[in-house]
Parts: C-alpha cells; structure tokens; sequence
C-alpha cells in the first residue's frame, strides 16, 4: 500500500489542488497532512478532487482548529493535535509537524514523519525511516513537494509538482 505524506499547504490553493489531484489519480488510498493547513476552507477545495481517506495534524500556524475540525468532519476527514500515532498495514507511523528529536523514535516507529521547515529530509534510521516532504505551497523554497512512501518497503518518491 501506498500512501502520500504532504506538509504545509498554507493555503495555496493551486498547489493543494494539485496535489490532491495527483493523489487521486494515482490511486493513493490514504494520504497523511502534517499540518499547516491554515484556513477552514482548504478542506473543501481537496475534497474537490481527492475523495480518499485524509489524516491531518494542526501545524503552528493552525490558529482556527475548531472550525478546521469541524469542516474536516463535514468532508469525512480527520484533524488532530500532534503528535500522533497512526498505524496503517501493521507499520506504526509517527505523525508530527514540528521536528521531535526523529532519531530517538526511530526504536519505537517504522515511519516517522514531520514538517514545519519547509525543507525535504530522509533518513534511514535502523528499520525506519525518517521523513519530511517538503513544503507543498512552495513559498520559501520555491520547491513544491510532497511524498509517496510504500509501506511495505518503506521506499520512498519525493514529488515535485
């Protein structure tokens, strides 16, 4: 199973639309957000043309989080505080938006993931890997990215869009 992994959105629309079109395209059943969405909105431009299941956790910079969780409900996704844990086909993952020490999770988690630095970071640690994909609204890096990350290999694509 595949699955995309995409961070810091800050509201630009086009990229989140294509993003999210590509996740759609590709058949990507599940895709992680590690926050910094922004705007209560956004929710409904993705769901405009991803239809699949859609993990978020609040970024610093998510200041409205009870009307972004109340619109991630209405669209049949899911926003939480971070950290949190997921576990998708049996891999445990770290979800985080800023930065946690990765390296002492690494024991603990196949796949820990983060944003906040707008910068892609990989690193095979032991069994996991660490991940951060980037910034997807590409305003400091002018680099607009994301991941897909196979989780049976935990192999990994950094997308550029």
């Amino acid at each position: 199973m595949k699955i995309g992994v995409i961070s810091d959105t800050h509201d630009n629309i086009p990229a989140i639309r294509k993003a999210f079109q590509y996740f759609e395209e590709a058949q990507i059943k599940t895709v992680l957000h590690l926050g910094d969405i922004i705007s209560p909105f956004v929710i409904r431009f993705i769901r405009e043309v991803y239809t699949g299941e859609l993990k978020a956790i609040f970024g610093n910079n998510d200041g409205e989080k009870l009307f972004l969780t109340e619109m991630f409900k209405r669209y049949n996704a899911e926003i939480k505080p971070g950290p949190q844990t997921v576990e998708l086909e049996n891999r445990k993952i770290f979800m985080s938006h800023e930065p946690i020490s990765p390296e002492s999770l690494v024991g603990d988690y196949d796949l820990v993931l983060y944003g906040h630095l707008h910068e892609i970071y990989t690193k095979r640690y032991k069994n996991s890997l660490i991940l951060n994909p980037g910034e997807a609204c590409g305003y400091l890096s002018d680099k607009r990215t994301f991941a897909v990350v196979d989780l049976n290999t935990l192999d990994f694509e950094i997308v550029e869009f």
